[in-house]
């Protein structure tokens, strides 16, 4: 890939500037985090009736699916080699999960885009788009701080649907690792970048306390450069996470590596 060519500091600065304004804040004249960019509080909502568990099952749509995803199919000669294939595959395979409360969510953008981005999952009001929330709008505020253009990025998530609780030894023993390098490999990215600390593990790699510039990821006769950080929303609770991650992204992109 063709190395860019710096970036100005006014250019750093001015995107700095873009990406907290994207994320709410004006102005802050202290240096700890405050709490200025939370939501604000919605009014409590009535407390739901008592429900005597002796005399029966709660119902159940109360009670969140939590099940881990079962083992991916072992027959990876059955995996789609084409990459629009693969998202039908992705919404429609009962080899990836038992089901849940929440739907399937595809991956979108082109192949062989200049950057991919993987998260640990949809949010959970997605439906037919991934990261159409307050995650969401975090990553476009930073994607536009940071110059890259949407119709350029490749979007996927770990796991098809949203989970209140993933476990994630179960998640690794269930082979999703395996599968997002696949899934990886049919994209052809210049670049990855991962939001979640549960991500990299699955593909051989620890990560630090920050974000890190990690060794790249090898898929068959490909090297392709990676970043880990922290998940969207980590970092839309945590002035200080966000300062790291553009710090990062600052060195990953424009700095020596």
């Amino acid at each position: 890939m063709a190395e860019r060519p710096p970036l100005p500091l006014s250019g750093q600065v001015a995107g700095a500037i873009d990406w907290w304004r994207e994320a709410g804040l004006d102005c802050d004249f202290v240096d700890d985090a405050t709490d200025w960019l939370a939501p604000p509080e919605e009014a409590e909502a009535p407390a739901a009736p008592a429900i005597d568990t002796r005399a029966a099952e709660p119902p159940r749509e109360l009670v969140p699916s939590v099940e881990p995803a079962r083992r991916v199919d072992v027959d990876k000669s059955s995996w789609p080699t084409d990459l629009a294939a693969f998202r039908d595959w992705w919404l429609a395979t009962d080899a990836l999960d038992t089901g849940g409360a929440f739907p399937r969510v595809p991956p979108a953008g082109p192949a062989k885009a200049g950057l991919m981005i993987v998260v640990n999952q949809p949010e959970e009001g997605d439906r037919d788009t991934l990261l159409s929330g307050p995650d969401g709008a975090l990553l476009q505020g930073f994607m536009r701080a940071a110059q890259i253009a949407p119709e350029t990025v490749y979007l996927a998530s770990l796991l098809p649907r949203h989970d209140t609780a993933p476990d994630w030894d179960a998640i690794r023993a269930a082979g999703l690792g395996e599968l997002l390098a696949h899934h990886i490999g049919l994209v052809a990215p210049g670049r990855i970048l991962f939001l979640g600390r549960n991500i990299p593990p699955l593909l051989g790699h620890d990560m630090a306390q920050g974000p890190a510039i990690l060794r790249n990821i090898n898929h068959k006769d490909a090297s392709i450069p990676a970043m880990g950080a922290g998940g969207l929303a980590d970092m839309r609770r945590s002035a200080r996470r966000r300062e790291r991650f553009w710090r990062c992204w600052l060195d990953w992109t424009y700095g020596e590596t």
